[in-house]
This record gives C-alpha cells, structure tokens and sequence, in this order.
C-alpha cells in the first residue's frame, strides 16, 4: 500500500499553512521548470502535509504564468497522493455568497495557451476527465468542514478564464446564463495536470464576490477580493488542519480512477517514444513506463 501524503495548493491569500509541525523548506528541482515557490513540508496530526504557494509568496506570479507542470510534478516528486486546491472565485449565484467555500465537481476550461499536458509528440497519452474530483477526498473535505462548523455548498461548476483581467459584463452574464456556478483564473490545466500525475485532486472554492452580474454589488476589484480572501484564510487553514488530522494513513483508492488514470492511456509504442520526453516523465509516469 502507499502511504497518503496530502498536498495543499495555497491561492489567492493563502501564502503559508498555519498549524504545520516539523516544518522544512525545500526546492525541488523539476525537469519542467522552476515552481511557484518551496515546498513546505510537516506534519498535521500524524499526517505528511505538503504546501505550495501556487503564485509564490507576495503573490509573484498571475494565473497564466504560473508554471503548472512544474508545480505539478514537484508534488508527485514530494510524494503527494491526494491534492486540494484552495481558490478565491467569483459567485453567479445569489445562493453562493461571498465568505461560502463551494466544493467544486466539474470544470470548464476557458483559458488559452497554457501548457496542460505532460505527453505530446514522443509519448502520446488520453487519460478520463469525466470525473475531475475525487468524490472520496471531496467527502472527506465535507466531513471536514462538518466537524468545524465551517459552511460549504457541495457541487458546482467552475470554470476557468485566462485573466488576470476580472469579467466583463457581457461575459459574466453569459457564463451565468450557461449555469456555471462560480468562475476563477488557476484550476485549469492544474486539475488535468494532476490526473495526468495520478494525484487525486480536490477543489474548495473559496467565494470572494459575486463577479460583476450581480445589479446589487459593485464591479469585482483587488481591494474587495483580497479583503475575503484574507477572512477566508483562516477558515481555510482550520478546514485543512482537520481534514489532516482525520486522513487515513494509507492512500485510498479513487472512485473517480485518479489513482491509476494512466492505465491505458499511453498510446505511443515503445519502439518510438521520445527519450528526452520520457525523462521528463520520470515522476509523473513512472508508474506504467518503468512496470
């Protein structure tokens, strides 16, 4: 069996992990660039947490150049087995208030240019979207949340846009009109990306406006979101540490697959794969290129 190991992906707002013992700090060297920051790595409980700043710290780098690949694969080399994204979003529901975490099950991605796979040419692979979250981690994030009085909506539509500019109007009405539930600018590709990995992935929306549909609220601007999303923060942190301290010790099997999502899907015959590109998929593929 393998060990679980829950990684964190801090968004905007959330820089550091309150509440990590043991803590050290570590670059890790990725053959697809640099990440976003060090990994943080402690314990919570008797469980092995691992924390990314997904901008880096001081919220260096905007959503289109953050090196997802890199960050990515710097977990899977950590040892991750299981990965929640903390996300400041905008709302299109009135019922989905700024202060709510919405647990997200599916994403649309709106976003352009930006690398979302580690196969391509040399080493072509198809792994299933269908199911993006991991139903059993999203259960236990809600269970989580249960246990400290936080409140979550569970289900949602998330859909993903380049930014860093924030919605027009006329494109947060359609996005509204089209029944999506809440719009944010870095889970696309990072979800694809950590199934590719075999990491179960996870998302806690954390709801910092109403994006700019709503006639009762103001255009979306810096000052109101980072106000949310620091108040967010320490919900966040308390909802992380309990989801730590009741994980289980071994890693679980993914009903959504995420655990062995490259069975399969490599469609490149071994005789013409790419040397170079297989390893840069040391870590991410290891799995089924080296079985």
């Amino acid at each position: 069996m393998t060990a679980a190991v829950l990684g964190v992906m801090g968004g905007s707002g959330v820089y550091d992990l309150p509440g990590l013992a043991d803590v050290r700090e570590e670059r890790v060297a990725s053959p697809w660039g640099e990440p976003s920051d060090a990994l943080r790595t402690g314990r919570i409980g008797d469980t092995r947490v691992v924390f990314l700043a997904r901008h880096g710290r001081g919220h260096r780098y905007a959503p289109s150049g953050i090196n997802y690949r890199a960050n990515i694969d710097a977990m899977k080399r950590a040892g991750v087995t299981d990965l929640v994204s903390l996300s400041a979003c905008g709302s299109f529901r009135e019922d989905l208030p700024p202060g709510l975490f919405v647990l997200i099950d599916q994403f649309v991605d709106r976003t352009h240019g930006r690398a979302s796979s580690f196969f391509g040419d040399g080493c072509v692979a198809h792994v299933s979207l269908a199911h993006p979250v991991g139903p059993g981690l999203q259960a236990r994030i809600a269970s989580a949340a249960k246990a400290e009085d936080i409140a979550v909506h569970r289900g949602g539509t998330y859909v993903c846009m380049d930014g860093p500019q924030f919605s027009s109007l006329a494109e947060s009405r359609a996005y509204k009109a089209q029944g999506f539930d809440v719009i944010g600018m870095t889970n696309m590709p990072e979800a694809k990306l950590a199934r590719e990995a075999e990491i179960t992935y996870a998302t806690i929306a954390m709801v910092t406006d109403y994006d700019c549909w709503h006639p009762g609220h103001d255009a979306v601007d810096v000052a109101a979101v980072v106000a949310v999303a620091r108040a967010n923060a320490d919900k966040a942190a308390r909802l992380v540490a309990r989801l730590a301290r009741d994980f289980p010790a071994e890693r679980e099997p993914c009903p959504a697959g995420s655990h062995r999502a490259l069975d399969g899907a490599i469609m490149t015959a071994p005789a013409v794969r790419d040397a170079a590109l297989l390893a840069k998929l040391d870590a991410v593929a290891g799995r089924v290129l080296n079985g």
